[in-house]
């Protein structure tokens, strides 16, 4: 797998193109006015009557005999992490359809995103353990190294959903967003157990899909290989194992969406063949208000 530095230059496109419409967006929404710990200063405005004189500030005050409340911003302290699938099943798709790739580039994407806005970012590979793979740096800088790092994965091993996601819980130590990008060819109850230790972070589960895996090539005679496992399989791939097969793959993708519900996750099922960017920029419009990222900061 390569992913082409030239990604970056297009990915700062699509950042600034989010930022314009998060501005749009909140033009002329009220500031927090209060002041405490945890609150940034924002701007003045013109004391009105009714306003907490706690706030006017005394020094503009005797510079120009007028009155002015300092106006703050809650300040946001999030961090970002990103748990991308590295276990052999992802490696499927053909070209840039190929599941891992895909992945390491949703993974680029928040991390991108998520060092434009100031916020912290942390991004682990996970398949039967976890692999931290950022240096504690949520830099552009960064972002380019990891670009690297992702493209050297060659995904292996087999999924322990539960172990692997557990134990990545016990590391988050604020306020959250965790984004878990997988194909989730994991037992359903293994995959609630995961999220569950994720308390109460919000959790945006990124479901990939190849066009391959919707309809497979097979025809006929076919012998079909497990590629965590290396478990193989004869069967005659037509009619109604055909018809079998997709009836599956539907069902389990909708168990997954159901334990999301459940869980208060957010599900979104990807095809790795569409194109990134719009799909990357639909993630991010349907989930940046829940968690509150910003790309403006």
């Amino acid at each position: 797998m390569g992913i082409d530095a030239d990604f970056l230059e297009e990915l700062a496109r699509l950042e600034a193109t989010l930022r314009r419409e998060t501005d749009s967006r909140r033009q002329g929404e009220q500031r927090s006015p209060n002041v405490g710990e945890g609150l940034t200063f924002s701007d003045y405005r013109r004391y009105t009557p009714g306003d907490d004189v706690r706030l006017i500030d005394w020094r503009v005050h005797a510079r120009t005999d007028e009155y002015f409340i300092k106006q703050f911003e809650a300040e946001r302290d999030l961090t970002v992490h990103i748990l991308v699938d590295a276990s052999a099943s992802m490696a499927y798709g053909e070209g840039d359809a190929d599941k891992f790739e895909f992945a390491a580039k949703v993974a680029l994407g928040f991390a991108y995103v998520a060092a434009a806005g100031h916020d912290t970012f942390r991004v682990a590979a996970i398949n039967d353990g976890v692999e931290r793979l950022d240096r504690r740096r949520s830099t552009r800088g960064e972002i380019l190294r990891l670009l690297e790092v992702l493209s050297g994965i060659e995904p292996d091993g087999r999924t322990d959903f539960r172990a692997a996601v557990e134990s990545y819980a016990g590391t988050i130590t604020s306020r959250s967003l965790v984004v878990v990008v997988s194909d989730f060819l994991e037992d359903p109850d293994a995959i609630e157990d995961g999220l569950a230790a994720l308390g109460d972070s919000d959790v945006l589960l990124v479901h990939t899909v190849a066009p391959a895996e919707r309809d497979p090539e097979a025809t006929g005679d076919t012998i079909f290989e497990d590629p965590e496992t290396g478990a193989t399989h004869r069967a005659y791939f037509a009619g109604s194992t055909v018809d079998s097969y997709r009836d599956r793959l539907r069902s389990h993708v909708d168990d997954v969406a159901a334990l999301a519900r459940t869980l208060r996750a957010e599900h979104a099922v990807v095809d790795t063949g569409s194109e990134f960017f719009e799909t990357f920029a639909e993630l991010w419009r349907q989930n940046a208000e829940r968690a509150r990222v910003d790309p403006r900061r």
